[in-house]
Formats: C-alpha cells, sequence, structure tokens
C-alpha cells in the first residue's frame, strides 16, 4: 500500500519533533508545559500542528488508494504533504514566518487536492456503474 509508506515517512516525523520536544524539555529543565521559553513553545506547536494535519491527509490518502486513483497521484500526494509539513516545522522552530506560510500553503493545497480527487472518484464510480 502506497498510503502505508507516507504513513511511516510521517510517524517518523512526529517522532523527531516529539524528540525535539523532550530535548528542549531537559535542557531547560520544564517537566511540563513549555516554562514560558519561547523555543520550546514553538517546538511543541511544531509538534502539534504535524499532529493535527497528518491525520486527515493519511485518511484521505488511503480512502484515494482505496478507491484505485492513480499510483502517481498517490505519490504526488504523499510527497506534498511531506514537504508541506517538513517546511512548515522548520519554520515554526527557526521563526521564519515564510515558511511557516510557504509550508501551510503547500498543506492546505495538498489536503484541497486530495480532498477533490477523493470526491471526484467517488462521484465517478457512483454515475459511471
Amino acid at each position: 500500500m502506497i498510503s502505508a509508506l507516507y504513513a511511516g515517512i510521517l510517524a517518523l516525523l512526529i517522532v523527531w519533533l516529539s524528540f525535539n520536544v523532550i530535548k528542549l524539555r531537559r535542557a531547560n529543565k520544564v517537566i511540563l508545559g513549555d516554562g514560558g521559553v519561547a523555543q520550546l513553545q514553538n517546538a511543541i506547536r511544531a509538534q502539534g500542528n504535524t499532529t493535527e494535519y497528518i491525520p486527515i491527509t493519511l485518511i484521505l490518502l488511503i480512502l484515494l488508494e482505496l478507491s484505485g486513483a492513480n499510483v502517481w497521484f498517490m505519490h504526488v500526494g504523499g510527497i506534498a504533504i511531506i514537504i508541506g509539513r517538513v517546511i512548515h516545522a522548520k519554520g515554526l522552530l527557526s521563526e521564519n514566518l515564510g515558511y511557516r506560510v510557504l509550508g501551510m500553503q503547500v498543506t492546505f493545497f495538498t489536503i484541497i487536492g486530495l480532498a477533490s480527487a477523493n470526491i471526484f472518484y467517488t462521484l465517478y464510480k457512483m454515475f459511471s456503474a
């Protein structure tokens, strides 16, 4: 399954962002929350934002795969969400607004594309049967 490949890669991204939060909590001696440390606040949001957008994207990828979508379209969607999430996380961690905006644009366009493709495949199958 193609979606399994991207689920695995995105899971590793979440783990990396989680380790970054743990590292910053240890370095700043913060047991819970962000302790008012700006760098830790950014790391927590980078992790949280990633976990907010990945599930819907994976659901859309899985459903598209189950609908028999074109393999290359699936790869474009999977690669795009990885790129969008990495750029956005880099923007949050480095406080670079340009990267944050670009990362969200790539993420939103990917979700819109996958959602539209799911709608198209569903309607096509309904009316071509």
